[in-house]
């Protein structure tokens, strides 16, 4: 009976290896998902969101995200009417009430990946990041309002697309490097409707200028499906984007979304063709710091065959800690960066 059983097993396996590796090198299928009034996340991550879009494993969406702003806004900045896009009329005047908040961002999803579960993590390719609007814009508040003319409203700045540049004033150039500056999966099912303004765990609002495209961000999941979400384009930002703001403006992304059931994660972590990177976030910037700085010592103890002692003392000679955002309350965000080039 035994022996019958196992040869029953090993019939079952060997009917299973090729479903098995299809599954593994099937084509990823590729989903247009643009911003409209039904498929937005006005201003939340949260576990009980519908979703709006469900993939595979490994598929990829190609999305829309619209700037962290509304059309009176940008008209009073100087935006001409016609130059604002349909669907941000659109989502600001058909999504209201209850369907927005507590943040103020329009982020398009949430996205369910067939297969995440609580305890897995999601891969987050950035294949490509383009712009869908010649102008983004800045305001003036943060970490030291006080420096705030408020007289002054929002600035528009020009996209240049062709030269990758945005003119701040006659003689001063900013390059642009477009990102995402939310993306996020659904926190935990226990804390309800979250709002989008500040990171954590799940990732959301994290605004890391390193997350351009060419870049892997891993979170991880909390709920089935993961419900991912993504918005809050920007053209370029400083580490900290200490007055509120980036350039903010309307992004087009191809975002490969694969569930990783080998990775185990607390924090959110990235990497770029040179850098891993390490992330937390607090109120309290040493404990973020502290946070960020122990997810690289166990991240290079795991990978790297380091001790702590020796992790540790590698985050001091070759690591770069930086404030990711110190003004998205009340969670303050660190990040720190390990060059790729010291692993030989």
């Amino acid at each position: 009976m035994r022996k019958h059983a196992a040869v029953f097993a090993l019939l079952i396996g060997f009917v299973m290896l090729p479903a098995a590796l299809a599954a593994q090198t099937r084509t990823p299928k590729t989903h247009r998902l643009e911003a409209t009034p039904g498929t937005v996340a006005y201003g939340y991550y949260w576990a009980g969101a519908r979703p709006v879009l469900r993939i595979a494993s490994g598929d990829i969406i190609d999305v829309d995200t619209l700037l962290t702003n509304n059309p009176i806004g940008l008209q009073r900045a100087g935006v001409s009417p016609e130059k604002i896009q349909d669907s941000l009329k659109a989502i600001v005047a058909e999504v209201t009430g209850d369907r927005r908040g507590p943040g103020g961002h329009i982020l398009t999803g949430p996205v369910y990946v067939e297969g995440a579960e609580p305890g897995d993590v999601l891969e987050v390719k950035i294949l490509s990041i383009d712009f869908s609007i010649d102008y983004g814009y800045n305001g003036c508040n943060g970490f030291i309002p006080e420096n705030c003319d408020r007289s002054v409203g929002s600035r528009i700045m020009p996209i240049d697309r062709k030269t990758m540049t945005s003119e701040y004033a006659p003689g001063i150039v900013i390059p642009l490097r477009p990102f995402f500056g939310s993306m996020g999966v659904a926190p935990a099912p226990e804390l309800g409707r979250v709002s989008s303004n500040p990171p954590g765990r799940h990732a959301g609002n994290l605004d890391n200028r390193e997350l351009v495209a060419g870049t892997t961000l891993f979170i991880p999941v909390f709920a089935p499906g993961a419900l991912f979400e993504i918005g809050d384009g920007h053209g370029a930002q400083g580490d900290g984007e200490v007055d509120q703001t980036a350039i903010e403006t309307s992004l087009r992304g191809r975002v490969q979304l694969s569930v990783r059931k080998d990775m185990k994660l607390t924090w959110p972590r990235a990497e770029t063709s040179t850098d891993y990177i390490s992330m937390a976030t607090d109120p309290d910037l040493a404990v973020a710091t502290r946070g960020a700085i122990q997810e690289m010592v166990d991240f290079l103890v795991a990978t790297k065959k380091l001790t702590k002692h020796q992790a540790y003392q590698l985050v001091s000679l070759a690591g770069n800690v930086a404030f990711t955002q110190i003004v998205d309350k009340p969670n303050l965000g660190v990040h720190v960066k390990m060059p790729k080039s010291i692993f030989k």
